[in-house]
């Protein structure tokens, strides 16, 4: 089936891709949703712009929508780049990577019944430590661009998901109750490497933002 992925640009979304591709679907574009609002409920917002240098890497067409990042108005800017999608790629269904977001879930397969498409997610309800587990296996280099919960701080960012940092997270959950993979919003992440990229993107420089006491971002270039 021809498929469209929602792309942030973070693991959740490039996991889904991934496991989209290995079960014989086609991934025809990525659409990437450009909000104005850091603080959106719909959409990944750290190094979105970067999805660009991804979709090179990965040899996909990127469609690129903005919005003002209101709430529900956004999700009509979500709809019109699903409705381009169909109309220049062809697409049959769309990929999310939806984890445990009601929220996001329920709106993203609204908008798709409406314009006739399958909705697919791949990573709906699955266990936050054996997913972690999945990404390092199949060699995924992931590192945090954000963190926005006590007892995180600057020094995070950077860090790549692998066995050290499972273990540190794992920590954090029964201590603090942080969700293992940044469910709860606690961090957010971008893919440098993975099987789907035909060469790892490299970090040229990059840029902390201090958005309070426990919230940095981590802005990237390429």
């Amino acid at each position: 089936m021809k498929l469209g992925v929602l792309f942030s640009g973070g693991k959740d979304s490039v996991y889904a891709a991934y496991l989209a591709k290995k079960n014989k679907h086609e991934l025809s574009c990525l659409i990437s949703i450009h909000s104005e609002n850091k603080g959106s409920y719909m959409f990944h917002t750290p190094n979105i712009s970067k999805t660009k240098k991804q979709s090179e890497v990965m040899n996909i067409p990127l469609i690129i929508q903005k919005t003002s990042g209101e709430k529900e108005i956004e999700l009509k800017d979500l709809e019109e780049a699903i409705s381009k999608a169909k109309l220049k790629y062809k697409i049959q269904g769309v990929v999310t990577g939806a984890i445990q977001s009601v929220y996001q879930s329920t709106r993203i397969q609204k908008i798709c019944d409406k314009l006739g498409l399958e909705c697919f997610n791949p990573l709906w309800q699955i266990d936050e430590e054996e997913y972690l587990k999945m990404l390092i296996k199949d060699k995924f280099k992931t590192i945090l661009v954000g963190v926005f919960a006590y007892p995180f701080d600057e020094f995070w960012l950077g860090k790549e998901i692998n066995s050290k940092f499972l273990k540190e997270i794992k920590l954090f959950n029964e201590k603090y109750q942080i969700h293992v993979a940044g469910e709860g919003g606690e961090f957010e992440t971008f893919v440098l490497d993975c099987p789907l990229f035909s060469n790892s993107l490299k970090i040229k420089n990059k840029k902390i933002l201090k958005e309070g006491e426990n919230s940095f971002r981590m802005e990237v270039e390429l």
